[in-house]
Parts: C-alpha cells; sequence; structure tokens
C-alpha cells in the first residue's frame, strides 16, 4: 500500500551548524497510523516534523504526499502551493496552540475555513459543530485569557479538523498540561485516527509514545529505531465529551 506520507534521504544543514539536524531520513507513514517521535532536545524531532509538513524546505531529500489530487513532492512546491497543502489537507497542534489571543474560540476555529473561502456564516456554524463535539459547547464566545490549557488545546484541535484534514500534525500538544488533561487531549487526537486521519506527534512523554501505534526516536539527526505496537492506540477513550 502506498503510505499517505513518505519521506526519502531526508537532510537538514542549517546555516553555521557543525553537524545535520536530519541526516538522510527515511520514513513511510500510512493512512490511519498514529506515530509518535521521540528523541532527546536537539534530536531534530521538530525539524523533522516541520520538514515533512512543509514548513521547512529541507536541505536535500524528498517528501512525497498523498493529496487528494494526487503524489506531490512537498519539498519541491513554491511557498504558495506548501501554504495551500497546508490549508486544505493538513492540521497543526502545537505546544502553547498558537492560537489568536484576540479572538474568540469559535473565530480561532473558523478562521481556518475562511482562509479556504469559506464564507464567515457557513465557517462560524462549522466551527460552532467542531467545538461542540470537542465539549466546548457555551465556550464559544470565550478568548484564550477565559479558558483552560485543555479548554485551548481543544480549541486547536478543533481548528486542526475543521477543515477536513487528512494529517494531523502535533508538535509537544501536551508538554504544557497536567497529567489528566494530558489524557483527555491525547484521547482526542487519537480518536481522530479512528475516523481515518493520520496523527504525527513529536513528544518527550513516554506514556503518550505508549498509547500510538509506532514509535520513532531519533538521536542526532537519525533514525535508530522505529517500533510498531498495534494494539497502543486501541485503548483511546472513546470522546463522548
Amino acid at each position: 500500500m502506498t503510505p499517505l506520507l513518505s519521506a526519502r534521504g531526508l537532510t537538514m544543514q542549517y546555516p553555521g551548524g557543525v553537524t545535520p539536524a536530519l541526516d538522510a531520513v527515511d520514513l513511510d507513514i500510512g493512512a490511519g497510523e498514529s506515530v509518535a517521535i521521540m528523541g532527546a532536545s536537539g534530536s531534530g524531532k521538530t525539524t523533522l516534523l516541520h520538514c515533512l509538513a512543509g514548513i521547512l524546505r529541507p536541505t536535500a531529500g524528498l517528501v512525497s504526499f498523498a493529496s487528494v489530487q494526487g503524489p506531490v513532492r512537498v519539498e519541491s512546491l513554491d511557498d504558495g502551493e506548501r501554504s495551500r497543502l497546508r490549508r486544505e489537507e493538513l492540521g497543526f497542534v502545537f505546544q502553547q496552540g498558537l492560537l489568536l489571543d484576540e479572538l474568540t474560540a469559535l473565530e480561532n476555529v473558523a478562521v481556518a475555513r475562511m482562509l479556504a473561502g469559506v464564507p464567515r456564516g457557513q465557517a462560524e456554524a462549522e466551527a460552532a459543530q467542531w467545538l461542540q463535539h470537542l465539549g466546548l459547547a457555551g465556550l464559544e464566545q470565550r478568548r484564550l485569557g477565559e479558558l483552560s490549557g485543555g479548554q485551548a488545546q481543544r480549541v486547536a484541535i478543533a481548528r486542526a479538523q475543521v477543515t477536513g484534514a487528512r494529517l494531523i500534525f502535533a508538535d509537544e500538544p501536551t508538554g504544557a498540561l497536567d497529567s489528566a488533561t494530558s489524557v483527555e487531549v491525547l484521547d482526542l487526537l487519537l480518536a481522530a485516527t479512528q475516523q481515518g486521519r493520520t496523527l504525527v506527534v513529536v513528544t518527550h512523554d513516554a506514556d503518550v509514545a505508549r498509547r500510538c501505534a509506532r514509535t520513532v526516536v531519533l538521536r542526532d539527526g537519525r533514525v535508530v529505531s522505529d517500533t510498531a505496537a498495534p494494539a497502543a492506540a486501541a485503548s483511546a477513550a472513546e470522546v463522548s465529551r
């Protein structure tokens, strides 16, 4: 089966760097998988995620994505094409959410659809449905300062999914949360894979990695292990919040 996302010989050398941040990384990710990327600080985890997502252009190597419009070489796309790919087919959840403080929860989610040309009314209706689905009904008009860390991450997850993204990238999505809230947020992310979405999560947390179907470990920019755990994600809690 053709992978949803594939990297070959992926190399990233930052200007002035002595050693590459990524050193000829090969990686295949299938549709519906949950993959944790682990490693010590400076091992290349976030750089790998950013290259896979088209945020950074690698120094060498290729990234292939099975877009709905056909296979694309992500690293060869121009800035506008990569932005369009991220906007239409990829979703992102970061440690601090990267939401807009001046917008409400509803507006933060709706803007992802409005950027794709969806009228404001329709975008807000879709955003409201996702917020309700993720347990935030009644909080739509609250700004970030009025939400807990876990609630803000739910807003970020809603924003990542409202566009119909097939692949969700999460960079330390539980890093700033307490243990109970971390479990809730991970449940939500893993539940997305039960709906056919694919999850790639960078994490320092071994508990997060154990819940994913695969764990890829980096050291000095190289993949040193790629371990499958077929039953690991089966315990994801049913989302009823």
